[in-house]
Parts: structure tokens; C-alpha cells; sequence
């Protein structure tokens, strides 16, 4: 059975099923003859490729529109490209998008105060209290990603000139969010790609030194993108709280895969992200602080019109009034009961990832430069004296293990890397694994690569 041509079959079902819905968003109260009749055709077409579903012969590609093409690369392959791992919607979310896909849908019910998270129905208002209290913090937003959450709280915290200590393997949003606000970037140092509170205070003390004063915010990576290394957050907490800074904590690669409690962790905030982490659909994410802070961070506007006098009530000046309108923040919300529970399972996780590696350092000159054993499922790996000495000789090049992988069912690595790459086996079952395993062995055994 050709698994492309039923899930096109499936997509063609869906696209028909929205034709139908259209006839009903464009007519009066009760369908005319004419509609009823297009909705009946429309049906029989349905019908007949749900038949074609069934005895297994499927459909060809139908474009959406033009040269758009659907995208059916979570239910043709195995994806293990990095960023989007964590980032799949489960059904609830799917669900949610065809409902709620258009531009305000969730203000059909927003009343005094308008306000996004003041919003009861749909349930917005419970659910940012639930955000809060699943991140161990008084209060939350939810944000157009995690790199607005930067901003949100960069911009809150720091005048021009201040320094704001990060990682040397922080994002570059971060680096972004301090340049915006006029603000100095100091970096720590890491010793084997981790970077730790003994770091941190060697920073600390040579802009203290330097300058006269301290940083106003220190920003660290739960875990960071480069390698998906664990970082020392208590240690970073318990010297930033001897000193008096605020802690930002980066949770793009924690906050929805595995449990974070931010206070625990001894910071001052925490920002996720939606679309990275927390099956939602982009651009999505979360900040969340301390009611010390929120007062600061997520402040009322106080701004009039000259001419106008007018005023705009409580609408918070971070956020521009509102930040997730319509599909994105219900995606997230739909799939929240789903991350609440994934997370307990993360030392599963843990160790289909650390299965995944053990297999693939069988292969003679593959090494994983992540820390091992790991303690996520996001690893950098290095195939230069593996199957990049494959490439230098193949006709395809580098792509010729792209090609490899894709024709195993398995999709994700950049086409064309053999070097140094990354990818994220997070979500997959056993099976799975094993599969993805098996095919990094078969590849290398194929083109007489030593296997141990």
C-alpha cells in the first residue's frame, strides 16, 4: 500500500469537507436549492475518495491553491529535524486550528476589560492561571514566541548602557532583545559547552570591576540550542540571588517537554516557547514571573491623547494590548492537558535518547559532541569521519545520506550535512527509535562503513 497516496487521499478528504464548510459560512440562515445541491455533490465526491481511502488506492497530490502543495512530511516520515520536534500538534490542537482559524476568533466573546487574558470564553482567563501554576510562577502570558518573551522582559528591566550577563551559547534573540533596549551583552564562558554559577560569578565580578555597578539581569539557557546541554540553573540562582539579580530563565527547550518549576530553579522568570515545545502552532510562547515582578513587567498604560484626552484602560504596554489572538494561543491551550501529562514522562524520553546515540557511536567516526550520557533529546553529532567520507566520493556528495535517510522514511537532517549537524528524536515511540537506529547502521553497513 502506498502510504503517500492515502495520506494525500486523507488531505483531499479534509480539503472537501472545507469546500462544504464554505457553503455554509456563505449562505443565509437555511441553504438554498442551489447550495444544498453543491453541498450534496460535494458529499458524493467525499464519499468517493473515502472509498478510495479504504481499498487502498488513495488520491494524487491536490495543490491548495496554485503551486501550494500540502505539507505531509509528520505523516510520510520520521521527523527528527531539530526545532520542530517538540513543536508537532497533538489532535486537540488540529482540531482547534480548523475551528478557530480565523483572524479574532477569540474575541467573539471579549468584553470589558478587553483584554486577551481577561477573555472567559473561551476559557482564556483559567488558562493563563494555569500556565502560571504549571510553571511554578505567580503570572503568565502567552506571547508571539519565546524571543518576544526576551523582549517583554529585557525591555522592563534595562536602560540604555546597562549590562545584561548571557551565555556564550545563548540564542541570538537574546542577544537581540539586549540590543534593542540599549543594553551591554557580557558573555560567560562554558567549560565543555556548559556554562555554571562559578562562570556566572567570575562575569559578575569583572563588570563589577570594570564598570562600578552590576548587571541588571542575568539570562541563562535551560538547556541551549547548540547542544541540548543542561546547565547549572541552581548555581546560577544562588549567585545571582548573593547578588541581587534577576534571573531570566530561556525554557525554549524545557518548558512543555519536561517539568520546570521556576522558583524551585531560583529565577526571576521564565520564557517558553509555544512552537518549539509545547505542540502549538507558531508563533507562539510564554513569560511568566514572580509577583514581584509582574507589577514591572507586564505594567498598565498610562498614556493619554493630547487632543483626544483619550485613555486605553488596562491594556498592558509589553504586550501592545494583546499578543495571541486567534488560532495560535488556542492551539496551545488545546494541546496544554497533553503537555501537563508529557512531561512526567521525560526520563522516557531520556532514554530513547540515549538509546538513539549508543547505536549511532557504533558507527566508526560518528560522535555525539553533546554530553553524554544525555539529558535531552536534542544532540549536535559530528559525521565527518563517518559518512562525510562517504561524500567526498559520491556522486550525490553530502546528499547522498539525505537521500539515504528519506528513502528509510526518515526526514529532518539539513540535505547535504555530513559534518556536524543536530537532530531531535523527542516524541518518537520505541519503534520509532529503533527504526531511526537501524537506519544510521544499514546506511554506514551499505557503504562498507565500520559498524561496532
Amino acid at each position: 500500500m502506498d502510504k503517500s497516496s492515502q495520506i494525500y487521499a486523507l488531505f483531499d478528504a479534509l480539503y472537501t469537507l472545507e469546500d462544504i464548510r464554505e457553503v455554509y459560512r456563505t449562505s443565509l440562515p437555511v441553504l438554498n436549492p442551489e447550495e444544498g445541491l453543491e453541498v450534496h455533490d460535494k458529499l458524493q465526491k467525499l464519499k468517493n475518495i473515502l472509498e478510495s481511502l479504504e481499498s487502498g488506492r488513495g488520491s494524487q497530490k491536490t495543490y491548495i491553491v496554485n503551486s501550494l502543495e500540502p505539507r505531509i512530511r509528520e505523516e510520510a516520515y520520521i521527523n527528527i529535524q531539530p526545532i520542530q520536534a517538540g513543536g508537532r500538534l497533538t489532535p486537540e490542537a488540529r482540531k482547534a486550528l480548523i475551528s478557530y482559524a480565523d483572524g479574532y476568533s477569540v474575541c467573539d466573546q471579549c468584553l470589558s476589560p478587553f483584554r486577551l487574558d481577561k477573555i472567559r470564553k473561551p476559557p482564556l482567563d483559567q488558562f493563563h492561571q494555569e500556565l502560571a501554576k504549571f510553571l511554578g510562577m505567580d503570572e503568565a502570558r502567552v506571547v508571539p514566541g519565546a524571543r518576544r518573551g526576551f523582549q517583554v522582559v529585557v525591555n522592563s528591566l534595562v536602560e540604555r548602557g546597562d549590562v545584561v550577563i548571557l551565555s556564550s551559547l545563548a540564542h541570538y534573540t537574546e542577544f537581540l532583545a539586549i540590543e534593542q533596549a540599549g543594553g551591554v551583552a557580557r558573555e560567560v564562558p562554558s567549560e565543555n559547552n556548559v556554562v555554571t554559577g562559578e562562570g556566572y560569578r567570575q562575569t559578575i565580578e569583572e563588570v563589577k570591576k570594570e564598570t562600578g555597578s552590576l548587571p541588571v539581569l542575568l539570562m541563562v539557557d535551560h538547556f541551549d540550542y547548540m547542544y541540548g546541554n543542561e546547565h547549572d540553573i541552581r548555581g546560577i540562582g544562588e549567585v545571582a540571588s548573593e547578588y541581587g539579580i534577576p534571573v531570566l530563565l530561556n525554557g525554549a527547550y524545557s518548558v512543555g517537554i519536561l517539568p520546570v518549576n521556576a522558583k524551585e530553579l531560583g529565577v526571576d522568570f521564565v520564557v517558553g516557547s509555544g512552537h518549539k515545545s509545547m505542540a502549538s502552532a507558531a508563533p507562539s510562547g510564554v513569560v511568566a514571573t514572580t509577583e514581584e515582578w509582574a507589577e514591572r513587567v507586564f505594567r498598565t498604560t498610562g498614556i493619554s491623547g493630547d487632543v483626544t484626552g483619550r485613555t486605553f484602560g488596562i491594556k498592558e504596554v509589553e504586550m501592545l494590548g494583546c499578543t495571541l489572538m486567534g488560532v495560535t494561543v488556542m492551539t496551545m491551550m488545546a494541546s496544554f492537558p497533553h503537555v501537563k501529562d508529557r512531561v512526567l514522562a521525560w526520563d522516557e524520553e531520556v532514554k530513547k535518547s540515549n538509546y538513539f546515540v549508543n547505536q549511532f557511536e557504533r558507527v566508526s567516526g560518528s560522535k555525539v559532541l553533546s554530553e553524554t550520557p544525555r539529558a535531552h533529546t536534542l544532540s549536535r553529532v559530528d559525521t565527518s569521519g563517518s559518512f562525510d567520507r562517504v561524500a567526498k566520493t559520491h556522486k550525490r556528495r553530502g546528499y547522498f545520506f539525505s537521500d539515504e535517510l528519506k528513502k528509510r522514511g526518515i526526514v529532518g537532517p539539513f540535505a547535504g550535512a555530513t559534518r556536524t549537524w543536530k537532530l531531535n528524536v523527542y516524541g518518537l515511540t520505541w519503534d520509532q527509535i529503533k527504526w531511526v537506529s537501524n537506519a544510521f547502521l544499514e546506511i554506514a553497513q551499505q557503504y562498507n562503513l565500520d559498524v561496532g
